[in-house]
């Protein structure tokens, strides 16, 4: 350095000032139900299932009363007029709700109301839009993904892809699952579909699709979620993918990861995975692991070891998809915070966020598309190029769309148009299916006047 040199100095007034975060887990021991739980039973993953909160009985248990009245009541509300699906939440994810909140509960009440996960995880009846808590396009199956199954839970949307649904379970439910018609028990407000086949048919069908259809390259093993098949079973599914030559890609599709890590850290399942990876890296296909995190305070050391365990048994990648939601994720400091944390501190890599998608009851949620183009646009240039996410609309009867590739937008009825350059499994004999735009619709509360106005008249 010469004399007229000053010593470097970082730049200041940046949108976003990232600092390193340390992952920490929180002190579920704060929870009175779980006071006496020691880390060995925490780190168990029977444990962990065993001691899911299932109804309000079981959270009143855990939470004791540093929850008020107010929030259980709210939540039965909901629970009773508008939740599309029933509570499960293993302790994993419960603990990652309010974790500074301290213990006095008028203040551990208002955390509770105020927290990202809670939002989603455990919907409450103020959190919905009062005056269009449903979008007059939503739909329970909004993707139609059961219209193009060619086999049962055997999606063939995308021309090389499939989304293969093993089952209609998870360890978890997320308030705002996409699948929501047939995932999880039926609710006040919904009465699910059920897959109807024994699944070792329905695993042969899947099997011999894919064997007669060579075109597939790539397999999302999903449901549900694939924590919830028995390990020897998904094994064997997934030696059986192996086997066909034309399948190059395979992806375990399991929020699991994040709610309970534990799960994938069992030496029965980390022995299984290995070998599933070593098949796979000998045979040249590309496995990996894709989940859903959606706030930086679920991503905790156990998930860290999860991901990276899964990477040293030789899983080529584990990655996140997101979904975008209001009140959970919305802002680009929430979205870059939990992108570094998941890239810098957890070895996943942020994929995708998605934009909810038009199920009965997710308004609250749901963002409109002008504003995931700014969210976009915000975080730009702070991560790697490789690990800075997508963030995509995933349009009826198109795909998933990044949020710029619209074709035109109605800003004031909120009605965006989008083009798509493939047929799905159900359009082979359609002659406009490239030539047509479709229509995907922001919540009615983000329009201007004039435009809630419209859909007031329209829309009912």
């Amino acid at each position: 350095m010469t004399a007229t040199q000053e010593p470097a100095t970082e730049l200041h007034d940046q949108p976003y000032d990232y600092r390193r975060a340390e992952l920490v887990e929180p002190d579920w021991r704060r929870f009175p139900g779980w006071r006496d739980v020691t880390e060995a039973e925490w780190r168990d993953a029977q444990w962990q299932r065993v001691h899911c909160v299932r109804n309000l009985r079981q959270l009143r248990a855990v939470l004791g009363d540093l929850v008020e009245d107010r929030f259980f009541d709210d939540l039965a509300a909901d629970q009773r007029d508008m939740a599309t699906m029933s509570m499960l939440l293993p302790p994993q994810m419960l603990n990652t709700m309010a974790p500074h909140a301290g213990t006095d509960p008028q203040k551990v009440t208002d955390a509770f109301y105020a927290d990202p996960i809670r939002r989603y995880m455990l919907p409450v009846r103020s959190d919905r839009d009062p005056v269009w808590p449903s979008h007059p396009h939503s739909e329970r199956d909004s993707l139609h993904e059961a219209e193009m199954w060619v086999t049962e839970g055997l999606t063939h949307r995308y021309p090389t892809k499939v989304l293969a649904e093993l089952l209609s379970t998870c360890p978890q439910y997320c308030g705002h699952c996409t699948r929501m018609d047939l995932v999880g028990n039926s609710t006040e407000q919904v009465d699910k579909h059920k897959l109807t086949l024994k699944p070792v048919d329905r695993q042969d069908a899947m099997i011999d699709y894919l064997r007669r259809t060579p075109g597939v390259r790539d397999v999302v093993v999903s449901g549900g979620d694939v924590a919830n098949v028995p390990w020897h079973q998904l094994e064997a599914f997934l030696m059986r993918l192996l086997d066909i030559e034309t399948v190059r890609d395979i992806r375990l599709a399991t929020k699991a990861l994040a709610g309970l890590p534990q799960h994938w850290l069992q030496p029965k399942v980390v022995e299984g995975l290995a070998r599933v990876a070593g098949t796979a890296r000998r045979r040249g296909v590309n496995l990996a692991i894709h989940t859903h995190v959606n706030h930086v305070q679920s991503v905790t050391p156990l998930v860290a070891e999860a991901a990276r365990t899964a990477l040293e048994v030789g899983v080529r990648d584990v990655r996140n998809q997101g979904v975008l939601m209001r009140g959970v994720n919305a802002t680009p400091e929430a979205l870059l915070d939990l992108c570094f944390a998941l890239q810098g501190e957890a070895n996943i890599l942020p994929y995708y966020f998605y934009l909810c998608d038009m199920i009965p009851n997710a308004e609250h949620w749901r963002l409109a598309v002008w504003e995931a183009q700014e969210l976009q646009h915000a975080i730009m240039g702070y991560l790697p190029g490789y690990a800075t996410p997508r963030i995509v609309c995933d349009v009826p009867y198109v795909g998933k769309r990044w949020v710029h590739q619209l074709a035109e937008y109605d800003r004031e009825k909120g009605i965006s148009y989008w083009t798509k350059n493939y047929r799905t499994g159900i359009e082979h004999d359609d002659p406009d299916a490239l030539r047509r735009r479709y229509p995907y619709y922001d919540p009615i509360s983000t329009l201007p006047a004039a435009g809630r106005r419209w859909w007031s008249d329209h829309g009912a």
